[in-house]
């Protein structure tokens, strides 16, 4: 099949003197679309740290502090150079097949190299005394809050004008291709745009794959890459054998500059992996980030800070809602129920109460007289629309303000702000061979399911999505999962 490929590849992709195709036509599309990328996304940045700045300069005004020194308005610049460069050199422009938690990563380190060099230019040039400390830290952490939120929203700008992302090929039409292209659907922010999937073995019934057109065989995949100048290809390919995989991404490398490879290591691999080099042979080694103590302890660290910080800004609301449970069925405000904490120990899980007293034995009753409700709840260990739930108590659960009393659980240290959920006990069984896994660390206000579906995710994909948070665990995941929490707070509201 090899050489039937390299046949067809030395052809040329169009007849000399023909006019200007439709593939030409709609690269040169593609490209002028892409090209208002990067320009878009620095202007925003300059955009931003300029607002920033004015920000602040106000507040020095404000709060008395003096006027500001000519070298701290002029190092305003030189700063922002910096940071731009910086996010250029961490590949941040455009930034195409980036992960949020890479792409965070990226950012915050960017932004800090440019906090210490001119924290190193001002002293080693003896003009601290003279740069206002005010303007330089209030600019920095103006722009590690702001600078995701913005970047995100240019970003889906980009998308919605059809410019931002990149063509990509998909080569595998089987699950693992088909699991690909879900994925790519999902996360458009990585910017990889499949424009079709390609196999010799295999033509879908229907000519698509999750919307995304079956284009031929890999000699189609290595033409069209060709015509409409495409860098980036993915082999979804985890069952083939290894010679055949070699001899098939070696056909393209002369085409595409970017080659992914889907390894069959599904369930092993995580956001920590790493590519390694033993003296010519590829290995991978995986980091379990949640084993290292000292990665706990900064866990704990940034929970009870957190936590604090906020507990501040919340206990109005906290009062607020108490009163009004209290007001509509009397009884007590707070329903504490045993959940399994870390290493399996029962610890009591505190929400506003949200039901009618004995809603247990009430449960009990509603699955054995209704089938409908025993099967939904045999999937999600839920009910949507559950008879037991109070009129504040349903707008609590929309809201998940029902949760906020956990944060007593955080300080108490039986739970995290960010973690698998609280499972019952009577889950245990459910959780399967997992189980070890997911009660190896403590169990979060928020987490993965949260933010990926909530409700409308079954409980087998809720377990799945909680293994996969303890293998991937980072700092930079917590981060991301309580940002996109509050996003789908302000978005959603299917919680039940």
């Amino acid at each position: 099949m090899s050489s039937t490929i390299e046949a067809n590849v030395a052809q040329p992709a169009t007849t000399p003197g023909t006019p200007f195709s439709g593939a030409a036509r709609r690269q040169v599309k593609g490209l002028l679309g892409q090209a208002i990328v990067v320009p878009a996304l620095v202007l925003s940045d300059v955009v931003l740290a300029t607002a920033v700045w004015e920000m602040i300069f106000v507040a020095q005004q404000v709060f008395g502090h003096g006027r500001l020194s000519i070298v701290s308005v002029v190092g305003f610049f030189p700063y922002v150079v910096a940071w731009v460069g910086l996010r250029g050199l961490s590949g941040l422009y455009p930034g195409y097949g980036m992960g949020q938690i890479e792409e965070l990563r990226r950012q915050t380190l960017a932004l800090l190299t440019t906090l210490a060099i001119t924290a190193v230019f001002a002293l080693a040039s003896h003009a601290e005394d003279t740069i206002s400390r005010l303007m330089l830290f209030g600019c920095s952490f103006g722009l590690l809050l702001t600078a995701p939120m913005a970047r995100y929203g240019v970003k889906y700008a980009l998308m919605t004008l059809g410019a931002w992302g990149k063509p990509v090929v998909v080569l595998g039409a089987h699950e693992s291709g088909a699991r690909v292209l879900k994925a790519l659907r999902r996360e458009w922010q990585l910017g990889l745009k499949p424009i079709g999937v390609y196999d010799d073995h295999l033509t879908p019934a229907e000519g698509e794959i999750e919307g995304v057109p079956y284009g031929g065989t890999l000699t189609d995949a290595i033409k069209a890459a060709k015509e409409r100048g495409i860098e980036t290809a993915i082999f979804a390919m985890p069952y083939v054998r290894r010679e055949r995989l070699a001899r098939l991404v070696s056909l393209f490398e002369d085409t595409v500059r970017h080659i992914v490879v889907i390894p069959n290591l599904e369930g092993i691999t995580n956001s920590a992996v790493v590519a390694r080099d033993f003296a010519g042979t590829f290995g991978v080694e995986v980091e379990h980030n949640l084993l290292n103590p000292w990665a706990q302890r900064l866990k704990r660290t940034m929970d009870l800070a957190a936590t604090l910080i906020g507990g501040i800004f919340v206990l109005p609301l906290i009062a607020a809602l108490s009163l009004l449970v209290w007001a509509e069925s009397g009884g007590s405000i707070f329903y504490a129920d045993q959940r399994l904490g870390r290493d399996g120990k029962l610890f009591p899980c505190i929400k506003f109460r949200t039901m009618v007293p004995d809603a247990e034995a009430a449960l009990r009753r509603l699955l054995k007289e209704n089938a409908a409700a025993r099967e939904e709840y045999m999937k999600y260990h839920k009910l949507r629309n559950d008879p037991r739930v109070t009129r504040i108590g349903r707008f609590l659960r929309k809201t998940s303000l029902d949760e906020l009393p956990q944060l007593w659980n955080v300080l108490r240290g039986d739970m995290s702000l960010v973690g698998p959920r609280p499972y019952l006990p009577r889950e245990s069984d459910d959780i399967g061979a997992t189980q070890g896994e997911i009660l190896r660390v403590l169990p979060g206000i928020t987490g993965p399911w949260q933010v990926s579906g909530r409700n409308g995710t079954s409980f087998a994909q809720r377990v799945n999505m909680d293994a996969r948070y303890v293998r991937d665990w980072s700092v930079w995941l917590d981060i991301v999962l309580l940002f996109r929490t509050v996003w789908c707070l302000m978005t959603r509201n299917d919680a039940y």
